[in-house]
């Protein structure tokens, strides 16, 4: 038989439906090897499921007449696998897999795009190989369909009653996979592991739909009575003071610098011989330096700034910034204006940017100054006012500023893709990347080097202003730049400490630089973690302000433990990901060999954890603080 008969026969029988099944399996399977089962396998319930949701997609294609099953085929083939490759490269790019929430963002696309070229793998060619070959065939005319259906009533019979009642069974077995993805619904990793990514994207997009239900708390009353006895507990468990440093900023200039990307990693570390961040390993090393600043969702700087300026967890990606921003907020700037501190915000962006001018608008600032506020607009980097010229003048707008005042600045020189696009002076990178030079993790440092270069002008600025002795300054990074297993930072991790494990990686994926400068007193390191909710309560016990709803708690008390959004934790000996392991050694812990304390002490972790997720979604979804 002819090649060209054979590859007709089988591209008009159901034999094309079920080669399709085994091409989106494999695909399927692609998208876990490269996402979720990167270090570990995969559980057999997620396999079983997959297999069934492949089997009723078969099963249903196989009751279609011949061209609309052709035409099915290859449709749901495009649709399955782009949706694949989407899911794969944004998990790359942050650690997480899409969701219908964030069509809000599609706003962003250019600068979303721009960065997608440097996280793109070559296996993901893979996920369209078949539709490439397929278009070859059409183009050869190596195909062609027939246009009667050759199968008898009897066999037509047969299949559609087939079709059906395989659809049937395996869709009640779907359902099942999708309930139990419900019961994960902080955790997108757990979900897909539950309920397989197909099961996950369903219950996806039935929670837009019915967000509002899926919330504990309905109103106020109900949620302000378990923020209280939350708040209670950790005051009877965590409240005794590591330092008594309440008040010491009364009536003290404060500055929030948000640094673009800064990975903790870079402090105090050497490429080639140079230091990478100079200056900002100088600021640690003489104020306040905490080493595990963790990021409170793979997410958005929208979102650390959410974090920031509410002490509540963000919704999907940038959605607290572009769907809830008109919720009211116990928000930083209006505990401090209570205390008739002149406030401010600043960005070099224009305001539609992560909507930043509706956010910001809506609160009460005394001067929200963004990119068109700014005199001087000669040196952008990627599209933002360079982080040098922000700063100086920053500098200048504070030294006409009434005192007391707060600052929030954020930069954002060192954002995706780290090219430093229109820096104009390219020695004010110091580092040789040496062989990342030209990777995207050398590119990475360099932006890093830069960031620190223009941190260094802005404390020589304050200094030179005579504001730097009497302000307190707080800097941060505010996410991840890189992949938690991008190739070129392990192997500079590795270099560093040969002993890594998969739980120092997935740490260091969160952990962000983070520093405090008090004036008048000198340096302290603080190792217990801490988050971006922790800075609105740490700045209203340091200013003596009243602070009415904040889910972070005071850097300087005892509590040990933090979150993100997706139900994972962090405590000083323990991290918490779907599993409990051992944070020095990266071991899983043993349930059953554990003592009683210890058992009690996990369980009031993951119990808190639960608590402030519920009650941060509950106020964001129903605007309970208005």
């Amino acid at each position: 038989m002819a090649k060209k008969e054979v590859i007709n026969k089988v591209f008009n029988s159901v034999w094309f439906a079920i080669l399709i099944g085994v091409l989106l399996l494999g695909k399927t399977f692609l998208f876990y090897d490269s996402t979720i089962a990167i270090n570990e396998p995969l559980e057999k319930e997620t396999i079983i499921g997959t297999v069934c949701f492949i089997a009723v997609m078969i099963c249903f294609l196989t009751i279609l007449p011949n061209r609309t099953r052709i035409i099915t085929s290859i449709v749901i083939d495009f649709l399955v696998s782009f949706l694949l490759f989407s899911d794969h490269v944004y998990y790359i790019f942050s650690n997480s897999v899409l969701s219908v929430a964030q069509f809000t963002n599609l706003q962003y696309g250019e600068e979303i795009a721009g960065t997608l070229p440097m996280v793109m793998q070559a296996k993901e060619v893979l996920y369209f190989f078949d539709m490439i070959i397929l278009i070859g065939l059409g183009l050869g005319k190596m195909i062609e369909w027939e246009k009667k259906e050759k199968a008898t009533k009897k066999q037509i019979m047969t299949r559609v009653i087939t079709g059906i009642v395989g659809v049937v069974i395996l869709t009640v077995i779907g359902v099942s996979y999708i309930e139990k993805g419900r019961l994960k619904s902080y955790n997108k990793d757990m979900q897909i592991r539950e309920a397989t990514i197909f099961g996950y994207h369903i219950s996806d997009i039935e929670n837009a739909f019915t967000m509002k239900k899926q919330t504990k708390y309905k109103n106020y009353d109900d949620m302000i009575r378990d923020y209280e006895q939350l708040k209670e507990n950790y005051e009877t468990k965590y409240g005794e003071e590591m330092y008594p440093l309440k008040g010491i900023l009364e009536n003290k200039n404060v500055i929030i610098v948000q640094l673009e990307s800064v990975q903790e990693f870079v402090v105090n570390k050497e490429i080639n011989g140079k230091q990478i961040t100079p200056n900002l390993n100088e600021f640690l090393n003489e104020n306040i330096e905490f080493t595990n600043m963790h990021m409170q969702s793979y997410s958005t700087t929208a979102d650390s700034e959410h974090s920031t300026i509410t002490s509540i967890y963000p919704m999907e990606n940038g959605m607290s910034f572009s769907k809830y921003f008109t919720n009211t907020y116990d928000d930083l700037f209006k505990i401090f204006n209570k205390k008739n501190y002149h406030t401010s915000y600043m960005h070099g962006n224009y305001p539609y940017f992560w909507n930043r001018g509706n956010v910001y608008g809506r609160l009460n600032l005394n001067e929200l100054v963004l990119k068109e506020q700014f005199e001087d607009l000669s040196e952008n980097i990627n599209g933002d006012l360079s982080d040098e010229l922000l700063y100086r003048q920053a500098v200048q707008k504070w030294k006409e500023y009434s005192n007391p005042f707060l600052s929030y600045i954020v930069a954002a020189s060192s954002h995706t893709p780290f090219t430093l696009e229109g820096l104009q002076d390219r020695s004010k990178v110091s580092i040789d990347a040496g062989k990342y030079i030209d990777t995207y993790f050398g590119n990475y440092l360099e932006a890093m080097n830069y960031a620190d270069y223009a941190f260094g002008v802005l404390i020589q600025e304050l200094k030179e202003a005579r504001l730097y002795d009497n302000t307190a300054i707080l800097v941060f990074g505010d996410h991840n730049g890189l992949n938690m297993y991008n190739e070129e930072l392990m192997d500079f991790l590795t270099y560093t400490n040969p002993n890594i494990t998969d739980v120092d990686l997935k740490l260091n994926y969160t952990r962000v630089a983070c520093g405090l400068k008090i004036p008048e007193i000198e340096h302290l390191k603080i190792e217990k973690p801490v988050n971006k909710l922790d800075i609105k309560p740490t700045l209203a016990y340091l200013c003596n302000l009243e602070d009415t709803f904040s889910l972070g708690t005071n850097f300087f008390a005892n509590k040990d433990f933090v979150c993100l959004n997706n139900e994972r934790m962090i405590t000083s000996r323990y991290y918490y990901d779907e599993e409990w392991y051992n944070r020095n050694t990266g071991e899983m812990l043993n349930w059953e060999e554990l003592d009683e304390d210890t058992k009690e002490l996990l369980n009031e972790y993951y119990q808190d954890m639960k608590v402030e997720l519920d009650l941060s979604n509950s106020v964001s979804i129903h605007n309970l603080l208005k």
